[in-house]
């Protein structure tokens, strides 16, 4: 009985297999940017969804007038722009004064930034010229409602359909209710605007 076998793979197996993994990430790799790109704009869209929601939530806890605005960026330099990625919900104007920390009793008296940096770099916004939206204690919007912010990836191709892009919609109705949509669905399909 010989029980001097070998375990292993051969050095000609071992490149079949590294060709074969070669071949597969090459086939992929388009794919996988698409998801990448079409996450961004997701990740971009469920923030700002979160940050509405947030304003609104924080407006009838403190039965007072609470602001959402879009901001150019969350630096002391910062000003409302309506295709400004990053945003701040604050009870006073913080342009400006973004960097300022969240606090109940100093100017802009922020309750939280988001920066367009935090896992969506590459999102675009745009408001529509809506750069604030304002919720009053009862939760409604009182300004800049309604309004329809569109987020896309420039980075990344068009938006379906005619393109590889999965864009999406947030809305905020004048009662206050906010939405998160994909324009490029059908408008009878729940998930459509």
């Amino acid at each position: 009985m010989n029980l001097n076998r070998q375990a292993g793979m051969s050095l000609i197996e071992l490149m079949i297999g590294i060709v074969v993994l070669g071949i597969l990430l090459v086939l992929g790799a388009p794919t996988f940017s698409r998801w990448t790109q079409s996450s961004q704009i997701r990740n971009s869209a469920e923030a700002i969804h979160n940050g509405l929601m947030l304003a609104r939530a924080e407006a009838v806890r403190r039965n007072t007038t609470v602001r959402f605005q879009f901001v150019t960026t969350t630096t002391g330099a910062c000003a409302l722009s309506d295709t400004g990625a990053n945003w701040v919900v604050s009870l006073d104007n913080p342009a400006g004064a973004c960097d300022a920390a969240p606090s109940d009793n100093v100017a802009p008296r922020i309750v939280q930034v988001r920066s367009a940096a935090e896992g969506s770099r590459n999102a675009a916004v745009n408001a529509g010229g809506v750069s604030l939206i304002t919720f009053n204690g009862t939760g409604q919007a009182t300004g800049g409602a309604p309004a329809a912010i569109n987020v896309t990836n420039p980075t990344g191709g068009a938006c379906a359909p005619g393109g590889p892009m999965r864009c999406m919609r947030v809305t905020v109705a004048a009662g206050g209710q906010i939405r998160m949509c994909d324009p490029a669905r059908a408008a009878g399909d729940p998930q459509g605007c």
